[in-house]
């Protein structure tokens, strides 16, 4: 077994090395490839696996990966062997793609693709009836990752196509991925679009519903220096026909929406959405607890409310699948407390609209003491942030361990040039939360968050894991 686990490991450090990720290496470095045909080609050397899943397409700046994973534990809840693709990973790559099971089917993945293949004429599966509906009080079922030795055969395979079509991390694993969700025949997909939207590679795929959530300034230099221009990207993931659910309606988006729409539109905050009115009751046994959650919800119950129009979902179900949505998909670095002794908070919300809304929420706890670890990549707008830090906290600025990291001293100096004080640069991010935890040793009313980056919540949660 120590051998087959070195040479996945070998295989996967060489796959990050040779095709390098946007998230990891930046944009400089060659990872960000736009253009939809080598995708395409891949999907078509797959066997065009996307055909035989019926799939939903959730794009947005903030709050996809949340959306996502509600959908995926509502629809696995209500009986549908559901598949998830999210991006980034926080500790194990094969947190991309999970298998999310119906109650009371079998859990199990297979650990090797099969030779099936899927002709290019071949339609959706069909599907008319969930396998089994979930009772209203059960034992939560973990998702499934992909098998480490599914993803090393699966290089193995294809790794001489990857070299000669240059293909990119990303897709790379979206291929992957819908290889792997049709060969274990799941029900329904929830793809969640990696960057923007209209050059996604995950952008080959033709949903049952496409939704878009949160539009805000990020990823600029691709994406446009405007709100309406980043949403037209966003909005690149409208099919012909396909209903499109987007989050809120507001005077500086709608008309692109508008303008993109191939289909029925549907902005969330408009109308209330099926189980709206039981909304209040989720809300306050959800296990994702940021308030932003409320959004996200409104969106989500949206979404399945388009799609029961063809495929039966149960209210209690759904319900279920709501509230225990982090547990069953496995989501983590989402407003989650790691540490109840001492209080700890980690969250991935990396750009100013995301943190508008987390620093109000730490406001409004009121803790007796508050200390913030805080770093971030060089290409976000922390002048625009600075001002949205709590006042009164106490700052840890940290590096995580990526060339894209703004240094930490950097971090200070600008800090400091706003005005500001309290706070210290520390260089690595274990070192940063060590720091923060003995700061606020023997105080019940204290709160640690650690935040600003996907990267700095990663390195942090190998801590609390051991922990």
């Amino acid at each position: 077994m120590a051998l087959l686990e070195d040479a996945y490991e070998a295989l996967l450090g060489e796959i990050f090395t040779r095709f390098p990720s946007v998230q990891k290496d930046g944009f400089s470095s060659g990872a960000y490839k736009p253009g939809l045909e080598r995708m395409y080609a891949f999907n078509e050397a797959l066997g065009r696996p996307d055909r035989a899943l019926h799939l939903v397409h959730v794009a947005g700046t903030n709050g996809k990966g949340s959306v996502s994973s509600l959908l995926a534990s509502a629809l696995s809840s209500s009986g549908y062997r559901t598949g998830l693709y999210t991006s980034p990973h926080l500790v194990d790559f094969r947190e991309r793609m999970k298998i999310v099971a119906a109650e009371g089917t079998d859990t199990s993945v297979r650990y090797a693709p099969s030779e099936l293949s899927f002709p290019s004429k071949l339609g959706p599966l069909p599907l008319t009836r969930p396998r089994a509906a979930m009772p209203s009080e059960v034992s939560v079922p973990s998702a499934a990752m992909v098998p480490k030795e599914y993803v090393y055969d699966f290089l193995m395979r294809w790794g001489g196509y990857f070299r000669e079509m240059d293909l990119s991390f990303f897709e790379i694993t979206t291929g992957m991925a819908l290889r792997w969700f049709a060969d274990e025949g799941v029900d329904f997909a929830v793809m969640e679009v990696g960057l923007g939207g209209r050059l996604d590679s995950t952008n080959i795929i033709v949903p049952e519903v496409s939704v878009v959530t949160g539009i805000g300034l990020d990823h600029m230099a691709l994406l446009g220096d405007t709100r309406p221009e980043i949403a037209a990207e966003k909005a690149g993931i409208f099919k012909d026909g396909v209903p499109a659910v987007v989050a809120s309606r507001d005077e500086e988006t709608e008309s692109v929406f508008r303008a993109a729409a191939k289909g029925e539109l549907i902005f969330a905050d408009e109308a209330e959405p099926w189980l709206w009115d039981r909304a209040e009751e989720m809300l306050v046994s959800m296990d994702l607890q940021a308030k932003v959650q409320r959004k996200n919800l409104r969106t989500a119950l949206w979404a399945l409310d388009v799609l029961r129009r063809k495929y039966p979902l149960d209210g209690d179900a759904v319900r279920d699948g709501i509230v225990h949505a982090a547990s069953r998909t496995g989501l983590h670095g989402r407003w989650e407390m790691v540490s109840r002794d001492p209080r700890v908070i980690m969250d991935i919300g990396h750009n100013a609209d995301a943190l508008r809304h987390n620093f109000s929420q730490l406001r409004e706890m009121a803790p007796s003491r508050l200390v913030i670890v805080y770093g971030i990549m060089a290409d976000k707008d922390l002048d625009a942030i600075i001002p949205l830090m709590p006042s009164g906290a106490e700052y840890i600025f940290t590096t995580p361990s990526t060339p894209r990291a703004l240094p930490s001293e950097d971090i200070l100096r600008r800090f400091e040039a706003a005005g500001r004080n309290g706070a210290v640069s520390v260089p690595s991010v274990r070192e940063a939360v060590l720091r923060a935890l003995s700061t606020v040793s023997g105080d019940p009313d204290a709160l640690v968050y650690i935040g600003g980056s996907t990267f700095v919540v990663s390195e942090a949660a190998s801590i609390f894991e051991n922990k």
